[in-house]
C-alpha cells in the first residue's frame, strides 16, 4: 500500500514529500534566532572554562598576585617618574634633558600598557576577558586595533 500511495500521490505521500522538503529548506537557512542561541551557548562555555580554569589554578594565585604587582608597580613607578619629570622641566633652566628622559620614560611605561590592560581585565572584567586580550596583543604587537 505504501508503494502504491507514492506512486499515485496519496495525501500521506504529499504530506512526507512536504515536511521532507521544508525541514532540508530549514537546515540550508541559519536564521538570525539560531545565531543568537548559539552565541548565547558560545559565551556560557567561555565563561565556564574560564571559572573552571581559574578553579584548577588556585595553588598559582599566589604566583599571579605577584606577577600583577610587580608589573602594576613598575609602570606605575614609570608613569610617576615621567610626571615628576615633566614638572621638574617646567622649573629648570636647560630643560631638554629632562624633557628627553621623560620621554624614553613615558615611551616605556606606554609599553607596558597592554600588560596592564591584560591584568586589569583578569581581575575585573573576566567575562570579557577575549576581547580585551586581543586588544592588548594588537597593543603588544604595535597593531592598532
Amino acid at each position: 500500500m505504501g508503494i502504491l500511495g507514492k506512486i499515485f500521490g496519496t495525501d500521506d505521500a504529499i504530506n512526507k514529500t512536504i515536511d521532507l522538503a521544508a525541514r532540508g529548506i530549514d537546515a540550508l537557512v541559519y536564521t538570525d534566532e539560531e545565531k543568537s542561541v548559539d552565541a548565547a551557548k558560545s559565551r556560557t562555555e567561555a565563561r565556564t572554562m574560564i571559572i573552571k580554569w581559574m578553579e584548577s589554578t588556585q595553588g598559582q594565585n599566589l604566583a599571579r598576585r605577584f606577577i600583577a604587582l610587580s608589573i602594576t608597580c613598575v609602570w606605575l613607578l614609570q608613569y610617576l617618574m615621567a610626571m615628576i619629570g615633566s614638572m621638574i622641566a617646567v622649573w629648570v633652566d636647560n630643560p631638554d634633558k629632562w624633557i628627553e628622559s621623560v620621554k624614553v620614560i613615558g615611551d616605556y611605561a606606554e609599553n607596558m600598557n597592554g600588560a596592564m590592560m591584560l591584568i586589569l581585565a583578569f581581575y575585573f572584567a573576566a567575562p570579557h576577558m577575549g576581547d580585551i586580550a586581543a586588544a592588548a596583543m594588537d597593543k603588544f604587537s604595535g597593531r592598532k586595533g
